[in-house]
C-alpha cells in the first residue's frame, strides 16, 4: 500500500476494478482498454501481491513481455515504484545497450529475480544461450498484444512460450481486438475472463481537429501552430523516420526547442532526449508510430498528426498521449489530399467526423475534402502531383515546395466555425463560433471571441 500511496494512486480506473480481482482469483484475462487507463497497475499490483503471498527467494516468477524497449522501461519503473517497500525485485531486458548490460540481464536470468520485463527478440537471445531459469515461473503478462503481432512477433512469443511452465497464469492485453490477437488468445489463454474498457475510441476529453492542406502546406503550417505559443509541451508525430528526422531539422531551423526520435538513434541518446522532453529543457517531441504507445509522458498539451497514420488504433495511440488523467488535450492532424481517404477510414473507426479547421486566406488555395474522389495510393503518393520516390521528389510538381516554399500556415479561427449559432445543450459552443481565432495559448484552444460558452 505504501508504494501504490507513493505514486499518487487513490481510486482505481475501471479495468483495475475488472481485472485485479480476477487475476487474485488465478483467472487468465484478455482485456481491452485504451491507453491512459491504468492498464500496467490492473496487471502489476495483483501480480506483485501473488508474488508475495507465496515467495520462492531467488526465483523468476513473472513474465512481462512488451513490444519496445521504451514500454519495457516504462514498466519497470512502475514497478520499482509499486515494489518499493518489498522485497520484490525485476528488470527490463531490452536490445539496443553495451556487453554490460547483457551481461547484467544474464546474471539476472540465471540467478533469478522476481519480475522480469522483455521484448521479444532480447529474450530469445538469451533463451538460445540455455541458461534462462524459467521453471519457476507462475505468470505470463503479454502486454499490446495487438502491436507485437503487427511487428511481425507472433513467431517469437510462440517461441519464448515454450520455455514456460505448462501451469501458469495468463494475462494478455491490447488497445485493440483484431482477429489475430483472438487468435493468439485461444492458443495461450485458457478460459480467460474478457475485460473490455472503451475500445478503439479516444478519451473524449481530447479535442480532435484536422487541417486539410496539400503536402507542400504541411510544414509552414506546423511551424505557424508551434511558433510564438506557450506551448510546454507537445508530440509531433510521423509515419516514417525519414520524415520524422526531416521535420525535426526544420523546426529546430526555426528556432523552435524540438528534437526528433526514432529506432535510428542508439538506447543512451533516445533516454536523454526523452528525460530532457520530461524536464521541459524541450519542448516539442517529434516522434515514430514506434513510440506513439511508449511515451509515458504527463501534462501533454497538443498532439500533432503530421501525417495521418496507416491504421485507426496508431491515430488512438497517437492523440492518446493527450488528455490523461484529469486534463484536458487538442490532437491536430494535416491532411494531405493523398491521405484523405485514409482519414476518412479513421473517421468511420472514430464513429464521428472529426472538425475540419479552415487555413487563412493569406496561404493559398487548399483542397477540398472529398475522400470518395482523394484516394490515394495507398499512402505511396504524397505531394501535389509528386511522387515520394523517383528522384526523391516529394510535393507540387516534383520540389519540396513552389518556389522553395511548403505552403501556408493555419490557424483555428476565420472561417474555420463550429458553432455561430449552434447550440450545444442549450449554450454555444463559442460566441461567434470560432474555435481559437487570435493567439491565445493553445493553437484551436476552446476559447473564441469574448462570451464563448460550452
Amino acid at each position: 500500500m505504501e508504494g501504490i500511496s507513493a505514486m499518487g494512486f487513490t481510486k482505481p480506473t475501471p479495468i483495475q476494478e475488472q481485472a485485479i480481482p480476477a487475476i487474485l482469483n488465478g483467472k487468465d484475462i484478455i482485456g481491452s482498454a485504451q491507453t491512459g487507463t491504468g492498464k500496467t497497475a490492473a496487471f502489476l499490483l495483483p501480480v506483485i501481491q501473488k508474488i508475495i503471498a507465496s515467495r520462492e527467494a531467488s526465483k523468476t516468477r513473472a513474465l512481462v513481455i512488451v513490444p519496445t524497449r521504451e514500454l519495457a522501461q516504462q514498466i519497470d519503473q512502475h514497478m520499482e515504484g509499486f515494489s518499493y517497500f518489498t522485497p520484490i525485485s525485476s528488470i527490463a531486458v531490452y536490445g539496443g545497450g553495451d556487453g554490460t548490460l547483457f551481461a547484467r540481464e544474464k546474471k539476472a536470468l540465471s540467478e533469478g529475480t522476481e519480475v522480469v520485463i522483455c521484448t521479444p527478440g532480447r529474450m530469445i537471445a538469451h533463451l538460445n544461450n540455455n541458461y534462462v531459469k524459467f521453471d519457476s515461473l507462475k505468470y505470463l503478462i503479454l502486454d499490446e498484444a495487438d502491436r507485437m503481432l503487427d511487428m511481425g512477433f507472433y513467431d517469437d512469443i510462440m517461441k519464448i512460450i515454450q520455455y514456460l511452465p505448462a501451469r501458469r497464469q495468463n494475462l494478455m492485453f491490447a488497445a485493440t481486438m483484431p482477429e489475430e490477437i483472438r487468435k493468439l488468445a485461444n492458443k495461450v489463454l485458457h478460459e480467460p475472463v474478457e475485460v473490455n474498457i472503451a475500445i478503439s475510441k479516444p478519451a473524449e476529453k481530447i479535442l480532435q481537429v484536422a487541417y486539410v492542406v496539400y503536402e507542400t502546406q504541411k510544414l509552414p503550417l506546423v511551424t505557424h501552430l508551434l511558433k510564438g505559443r506557450d506551448l510546454k509541451s507537445v508530440i509531433v508525430f510521423c509515419s516514417t523516420k525519414v520524415s520524422a528526422k526531416q521535420l525535426g531539422r526544420e523546426l529546430k531551423r526555426e528556432g523552435l526547442k524540438a528534437q526528433d526520435i526514432h529506432s535510428d538513434l542508439d538506447q543512451k541518446t533516445r533516454e536523454a532526449i526523452m528525460l530532457d522532453f520530461r524536464n521541459r529543457k524541450l519542448n516539442i517531441l517529434v516522434a515514430t508510430d514506434l513510440l506513439s504507445r511508449g511515451i509515458d509522458v504527463d501534462n501533454i498539451e497538443l498532439i500533432i498528426n503530421y501525417d495521418v497514420p496507416h491504421e485507426g488504433e496508431d491515430y488512438i495511440h497517437r492523440i492518446g498521449r493527450t488528455a490523461r488523467a484529469e486534463l484536458d488535450g487538442i490532437a491536430i492532424t494535416l491532411i494531405s489530399q493523398e491521405e484523405q481517404y485514409k482519414f476518412a477510414r479513421i473517421e468511420k473507426l472514430l464513429e464521428k467526423e472529426v472538425t475540419k479547421a479552415s487555413v487563412p486566406e493569406e496561404f493559398g488555395e487548399t483542397p477540398g475534402y472529398d475522400p470518395s474522389k482523394n484516394r490515394g495510393r495507398s499512402g505511396n503518393y504524397r505531394g501535389g502531383g509528386g511522387n515520394k520516390g523517383g528522384g526523391g521528389q516529394r510535393g507540387g510538381g516534383g520540389n519540396k515546395g513552389g518556389g522553395g516554399q511548403r505552403g501556408g500556415g493555419g490557424q483555428r479561427g476565420g472561417g474555420g466555425q463550429r458553432g455561430g449559432g449552434g447550440n450545444k445543450g442549450g449554450g454555444q459552443r463559442g460566441g461567434g463560433g470560432q474555435r481559437g481565432g487570435g493567439g491565445g495559448k493553445h493553437p484551436g484552444q476552446r476559447s473564441g471571441n469574448g462570451g464563448a460558452n460550452r
